[in-house]
């Protein structure tokens, strides 16, 4: 006997969320609920605005009908669309219990440049110390400067920077300028420095910073190749699709001798759990990019180990079925 639900929800945000030049006043989403006997499973469905190629009208509408279709007996394809994909593969994994349970809670934090802030989180991180700052939206000198006080004041630290594609070369090569050339090796990667790909492999082959790709993994002519100047790759299940694409672009990374990194797409604390088990699974030896739940208000159905935040149960949630 199958049963299913959908849960729509909603967390406010803090003040100062901006994606893409677009303030973030909450994050809206979708859970389902698998159950089939004694066994159940969850999975978050939560395009993320100005990045996922879905809205979340149309990720309802798919994943009604799919949840529909599930509970009349029939086994349904994969809508197609990467964040439903990814929350109902989630949540048949925990159904069939094909998601280990074992979850890697080490979260690279994001750090606004005060380096007092990290030293706490940091001692208590077991293993290599990492650290990210979001760099492009001031000035590329700022950015250099705030790096180089970060790594001087924490001489372990390997730091990953992200750009989201917001500089010209001419930007790039400023920050370039302004990172103390003894620090660049302890720069575990940038994301996406430049608006293209040739850009970005060009800035990594005159500087010697190591760069990563984020928004490329979901071109079409996007291959996981190695390239000299290129680190890692940053995976986002929410927007990648279902588990198994997920492991296929790990394991391609990781043929083509690449880091892959398991990173969040600001999910509730529900998906940013299964997103930590996630990586304990296919990429137990790397920090995964998890560390956003302090964007928001509150945290539902699920918590993350040691937060302060409120926890909203499933009575909190409006269900759709």
């Amino acid at each position: 006997m199958r049963s299913v639900q959908i849960y729509r929800w909603q967390v406010p945000m803090d003040a100062g969320v901006v994606l893409r030049e677009r303030r973030l006043k909450t994050r809206d989403g979708l859970f389902v609920h698998l159950q089939q006997g004694d066994r159940q499973g969850w999975g978050e469905i939560a395009p993320l605005p100005g990045f996922s190629r879905e809205s979340l009208e149309e990720a309802e509408a798919s994943l009604r009908a799919w949840c529909l279709a599930w509970r009349d007996g029939a086994d349904p394809q994969l809508p197609g669309l990467p964040a439903v994909d990814f929350g109902i593969s989630c949540a048949l994994a925990e159904l069939d219990g094909t998601l280990p349970q074992k979850a890697d809670y080490r979260a690279a934090p994001l750090c606004t440049g005060d380096p007092d802030e990290l030293f706490a989180v940091l001692a208590a991180m077991p293993g290599e110390k990492v650290a990210k700052i979001k760099v492009g939206l001031y000035e590329a000198v700022r950015d250099g400067m705030v790096a180089n006080l970060l790594l001087e004041a924490i001489p372990d630290l390997r730091l990953r920077l992200d750009a989201n594609r917001a500089w010209t070369p001419l930007k790039a090569q400023q920050f370039a300028k302004y990172l103390n050339p003894a620090y660049r090796d302890r720069i575990a990667f940038l994301e996406e420095p430049c608006k293209t790909r040739a850009d970005s492999l060009a800035f990594a082959r005159e500087t010697g910073i190591a760069i990563a790709w984020d928004e490329s993994l979901r071109e079409d002519d996007f291959a996981f190749v190695a390239e000299p100047g290129v680190s890692a790759v940053v995976i986002k299940p929410t927007l990648t699709g279902s588990l198994e694409k997920v492991r296929q672009q790990v394991s391609a990374a990781q043929a083509a001798g690449l880091t892959a990194v398991i990173s969040s797409s600001i999910e509730s604390s529900l998906g940013l759990t299964q997103l930590a088990r996630i990586a304990a699974w296919l990429t137990p030896d790397t920090v995964p990019g998890l560390d956003t739940l302090n964007l928001m208000q509150a945290q539902l159905i699920r918590s993350w180990p040691d937060s302060t935040l409120p926890q909203l149960d499933v009575e909190a949630l409006e269900p759709l079925l």
